[in-house]
């Protein structure tokens, strides 16, 4: 078995904390009007829209599709909102498990908050960034309910996930 953390095994992870917070936020739907204040965000759903609108673009972008405009994301109802991070889910998968797929490739981003620098990554750096950047926000939602008195029990650290051994 190679050393390496595969972006398999990472999706797999971001799907378990994806799953998590779909339940816990199911289960405490007053939570979605938490007021929040990470990434301009005025409550929790925003966040959530976020978190997970960021998964859906950056996985558009890396398969070469039309990106959904920012306007056009559902910004009500926890399952809408789920489809955002389901949809982007089976686009990674279906790159995945696409054997033809260079995922060393580089391509340009138009991003204008990006510096210059920033906007020839591989695709394979891209995928990790997406998911990377879902279970950071992730881990900040959790200190963030905590805080405020309803503590989650997310247990989001990948010491602690079954997605690899």
């Amino acid at each position: 078995m190679t050393p390496a953390i595969t972006l398999e095994e990472l999706l797999a992870w971001n799907q378990e904390a994806s799953n998590f917070w779909k339940a816990h936020l199911d289960a405490n739907p007053a939570l979605l009007e938490l007021p929040c204040g990470i990434g301009d965000t005025a409550n929790v759903r925003e966040f959530v829209l976020h978190i997970w609108g960021v998964e859906l673009r950056w996985g558009q972008r890396i398969a070469g599709l039309p990106m959904t405009n920012k306007e056009d994301m559902p910004n009500k109802g926890l399952d809408a909102l789920f489809e955002l991070h389901v949809d982007a889910a089976g686009i990674f998968r279906r790159l995945l498990d696409d054997p033809a797929q260079n995922w060393d490739e580089v391509f340009t981003l138009d991003v204008p908050w990006l510096p210059a620098s920033a906007r020839t990554p591989s695709r394979r750096k891209v995928l990790a960034h997406t998911l990377f950047h879902s279970q950071r926000h992730w881990a900040q939602l959790a200190t963030l309910v905590r805080a405020a008195g309803f503590p989650s029990g997310f247990k989001g650290d990948l010491l602690l996930s079954s997605a690899l051994v």
